[in-house]
């Protein structure tokens, strides 16, 4: 993968120690306004930065970087922090000293919505981005465990995607150990980026918290940047333009201000409406299941719903498009591999048009599907 010199995006959640409630704990993307009125923009319109760079070749999906998710209580579901537990992403096994030079965008990545790539962009803008997210918070603030919006295995391919908003530049991934770093103050955590990881700038959202306790905000980050001779620049949030109209009952402290947000996402797909979560993501949801244990009648096939990567829609039946990573010497029509998956609470059935779609789609050991809208 090609780097051009590097930006870097951290996932921060609500700082160094959110004091968020396990509920909200995977609300997305902090790029919610000040209290003052701040620009809002559509979830439907993105800058594309023209840069004179080398375009990086944009990754596919590695089905052998899905590790199987640990059990836990009656269900299978990944950690917060499944990095900890071994789990971790290949693009994460990066040194520190690949960030020298980056710029440093604050923010939590778990849906990977269009309020995340606008952080990258502007990352871009400086320099190759880099989205850095902290391990281990689910363990230490002991959030609910859940399935993450986008599977592990698949956020690479959802950076390549985002090239052509950044520049040609792929973001990569890079992990900080969350025990290690909520007990800076804002003070320190600056003096962190900027004398150990030495990053050249900082990017975040408006409403952007940071430090222990989340004692910093935008303006204390631009002013210790300033001060530690870091650019810095602060994004509007990207608004959800379905709700922009809609009446939303928030107190002052609230970080809710009708922006895209991880939240939202999961409400959507909680919903099972699929042409929402692909405005919201910016492309269509991909669903990813473990082929083992699997039950084949003629055209369809059954798994369990505990063999989900990551967060299926409600249940309900969907249109649907299964992608072939490796479909050795087969070869379909296009119009073939539309089908349909109807998910119910005891099994989720894909449904296909040829018969031996299924022997090519079982025979791997992930079965991956787009949600078309």
């Amino acid at each position: 993968m090609t780097t051009i010199s590097s930006a870097l995006i951290i996932g921060m959640g609500n700082g160094c120690c959110p004091s968020r409630s396990p509920i909200s704990s995977c609300s997305g993307s902090f790029l919610g306004g000040f209290r003052t009125a701040a620009m809002a923009t559509t979830i439907m319109r993105s800058r594309v930065w023209c840069w004179n760079v080398r375009t990086a070749q944009v990754p596919t999906l590695n089905l052998q970087n899905c590790a199987t998710p640990e059990l836990s209580s009656s269900r299978r579901a990944w950690t917060s922090g499944e990095q900890e537990k071994g789990f971790e992403y290949r693009s994460l096994q990066l040194e520190a000293k690949a960030l020298a030079g980056g710029v440093v965008a604050l923010g939590k990545f778990d849906a990977l919505h269009v309020g995340h790539r606008a952080l990258a962009e502007r990352a871009a803008e400086l320099g190759g981005p880099f989205l850095v997210s902290f391990a281990g918070m689910a363990e230490v603030l002991g959030w609910e465990v859940r399935l993450p919006v986008v599977a592990r295995c698949d956020r690479t391919r959802v950076m390549g995607l985002w090239a052509k908003h950044c520049g040609g530049m792929v973001p990569q991934e890079y992990m900080l150990d969350f025990a290690k770093v909520r007990s800076l103050s804002p003070e320190q955590f600056v003096e962190k980026l900027a004398q150990e990881l030495k990053v050249k700038g900082v990017v975040a959202g408006a409403n952007y918290r940071f430090g222990y306790k989340a004692a910093g905000d935008a303006s204390d980050l631009v002013r210790l940047c300033q001060e530690h001779g870091l650019q810095s620049a602060i994004v509007n949030p990207v608004m959800d333009a379905l709700k922009m109209g809609a009446s939303v009952l928030v107190d002052d402290s609230s970080r809710e201000k009708g922006q895209v947000s991880t939240t939202r996402v999961r409400e959507a797909l909680a919903n099972g409406d699929m042409k929402r979560v692909a405005e919201l993501l910016g492309r269509r949801h991909r669903l990813i299941l473990r082929a083992d244990n699997h039950v084949r009648h003629d055209n369809s096939v059954r798994v369990s719903p505990a063999n989900a990567l990551n967060q299926p829609p409600r249940s309900g039946s969907y249109d649907c498009i299964f992608i072939l990573e490796d479909a050795g010497s087969a070869t379909f029509d296009s119009n073939a591999l539309v089908g349909q998956v109807r998910i119910i609470e005891s099994g989720i059935t894909l449904v296909l048009q040829e018969p031996n779609l299924i022997d090519a789609i079982t025979q791997q050991t992930r079965i991956v599907l787009d949600f078309l809208v």
